[in-house]
Order: C-alpha cells, then sequence, then structure tokens
C-alpha cells in the first residue's frame, strides 16, 4: 500500500459534472424556451471546496465516488490540474454524478442533480490514514454513514470536523454529534431545530449537538454564526454576479483556509464571505476563485451589502 502523506485539509463528500445553461429568461410551466449555449464543468460542493483551498496553497486530498465514464475523467484532470490528492472509487458501468444548472440573468442558478446509486460512498470504503493524516476535514453529508465516519475518525484524531449540509439527510443526527464547525444553508436550523426564529434556532442546534460554532450562509445577506456566547455577522461583498454555483462550496472552502492559517472567526467569515462573492464574478462552481492578494485586495475595495431589517443584532460581536 503506498504511504499516505499528511495533507492540510481532506475532504469527503460530493463530486458533479455541471452542465451550465445560461438564459435570458426563467422558464414557465408548461413553456418552450431556446437556449444558445451550455457549458460542461466538473462541479460538488467537497470537490470544488478542495480544488479552491488547494489553488490558495493549502495540500488537500480528495475522496470520493465516480463512474468509469468520461465525467470521471474531467474530474480527474482538474484535480491534477489542482495539484489536489485524489483518493477515488470507481464503479464500471455506473455514470458519473451530473447536474444540470439553469442560470438566469441576474446570476441565480437552479440545480436538477441525478446520482446513481451505485456512486453512494459506504463506510468500508473508507481508510482510516485518508482521514487521520490532515489537520482538517470537510464533509457535506451526502452519504451520510461515510461522513459519520470520517468524522467519527477525525475526532478520535483530535482533528477539527467542519460540514457543508443544505438537506436533514436521513441518519444525519449521528453525524451532527462529531461535527466542530456546521455551517449550513438558511433554512437549515429552522427546519431540524422546527424553531422559526434563526438566531434560536442556531442556538438550540449548538446546544443540541455539541458543536462549536453554528452558521447558517444567507446569500446576499451574509452569513450569521453563533459561537456558543455571542454572534458574529459578516455581510456579503456588492459584486457584478455573473453565476451563483458553487457560492457556498467557496464560502467553506474560505472558512477552512481561515480556520488553517489561526484566524480570529470575524475574520474567517469575512474572507469566506468575499471568496464566495468572487466566485459569482465567473462561470460555475470554480469560475472565480480567485488568489488570496486578489481576495484581500476585495475585502478592503468592495462595499458590502446592507444588513436586512429582518435580522436584528442579538447579543452579537460586532466588527
Amino acid at each position: 500500500m503506498p504511504l499516505i502523506a499528511k495533507v492540510d485539509l481532506v475532504g469527503v463528500g460530493l463530486n458533479a459534472t455541471d452542465t451550465l445553461i445560461p438564459l435570458a429568461e426563467f422558464p414557465a410551466r408548461g413553456s418552450k424556451l431556446e437556449y444558445t449555449q451550455e457549458s460542461v464543468m466538473p462541479g460538488g460542493q467537497v470537490a470544488s471546496a478542495m480544488v479552491a483551498c488547494q489553488t490558495w496553497g493549502l495540500s488537500t486530498r480528495y475522496v470520493g465516488k465516480l463512474g468509469d465514464d468520461d465525467a470521471a475523467r474531467l474530474h480527474e484532470r482538474a484535480f491534477a490540474q489542482a495539484g489536489v490528492e485524489m483518493r477515488l472509487i470507481h464503479v464500471p458501468g455506473a455514470a458519473s454524478p451530473r447536474s444540470l444548472i439553469l442560470v438566469d440573468k441576474q446570476g441565480e442558478r437552479t440545480v436538477l442533480c441525478r446520482k446513481d446509486d451505485r456512486l453512494i460512498l459506504q463506510p468500508q470504503e473508507l481508510q482510516r490514514e485518508w482521514v487521520a493524516k490532515a489537520r482538517a476535514l470537510l464533509v457535506d453529508g451526502h452519504d451520510t454513514a461515510a461522513a459519520t465516519q470520517a468524522a467519527q475518525w477525525a475526532r478520535e484524531a483530535g482533528i477539527p470536523v467542519v460540514a457543508d449540509l443544505d438537506e436533514p439527510y436521513e441518519g444525519v443526527e449521528a453525524l451532527l454529534e462529531r461535527i466542530d464547525c456546521l455551517i449550513v444553508s438558511r433554512d437549515f436550523p429552522c427546519r431540524i431545530m422546527q424553531e422559526p426564529d434563526l438566531h434560536e434556532a442556531l442556538k438550540k442546534m449548538q446546544a443540541r449537538y455539541g458543536c462549536s460554532l453554528t452558521a447558517a450562509t444567507l446569500g446576499e445577506n451574509g452569513v450569521l454564526a453563533w459561537d456558543g456566547s455571542r454572534f458574529h455577522y459578516s455581510a456579503a461583498y456588492q459584486v457584478q454576479v455573473v453565476d451563483t454555483t458553487g457560492a457556498g462550496d467557496i464560502f467553506h472552502a474560505g472558512f477552512l483556509y481561515g480556520l488553517l492559517q489561526g484566524w480570529p472567526l470575524q475574520q474567517q467569515l469575512d474572507f469566506a464571505c468575499a471568496a464566495a462573492a468572487m466566485n459569482c464574478t465567473g462561470e460555475g462552481a470554480r469560475g472565480g476563485i480567485g488568489p488570496v492578494e486578489k481576495i484581500g485586495t476585495m475585502m478592503a475595495t468592495t462595499p458590502r451589502y446592507p444588513r436586512p431589517a429582518s435580522l436584528p443584532v442579538v447579543d452579537e460581536v460586532l466588527a
């Protein structure tokens, strides 16, 4: 067996081949609409985050499952070009995960996903060393049992676990109990805690699962985080949006980059917001990944969206 090297970051989770279709207008139900172009690009939550962090100078390892088709080879080329270490399980005869992404004229995307059940990553397909020989772990929860196993190994090795979740997948409770930094989509905390107020939902989620941090990403309204004693808010940066695909993936990458630099939480959140905003200025899940220096310049020169009235200041550290 080849020697497993130590890396800064390991990701266990989703990859997808995205077919992007820009539309001048979103189709109405029952309508027929012509489109003029499409682009096929690699994407996926954890896969894209690994590419971003590798671009910023961290050493990364991606663990995931693919078919044996052209889409699989597209991912392999992208990982190799970025320098991401690959630990891939291939399934003969299976089609790799695919997404159809409709992007409207405001840059907002709508995603249609397809994944062969044979591509569900199983816990027994993982190796402990893939996870234990890293400084941090990112999971997205799509393959919940495998993510839970990886998170358990990380916990046993004293490695921080960051999660990117958008749905309460079956079995997710066991995974949540093994997460340190739980950064989820805007509706997740209220849904899983059955609490309509976001502030209270983040508090209750942190208390129930013992996370050191719970946070919700809010699109152009930024991010709200609870560290167990205070809330932290970071506003989104105002950029010319081309495509919001991958914004959440790159936000998590930015957060992890700051975490591994040892930055204060507010700086981690600000950098993550800026990295996500910059990615929205390009096409595709990875089209706007910029160098760290360029992200820093954007943070210093780009205005932010105003805080919405629907998000009041509560027990908050103000930047």
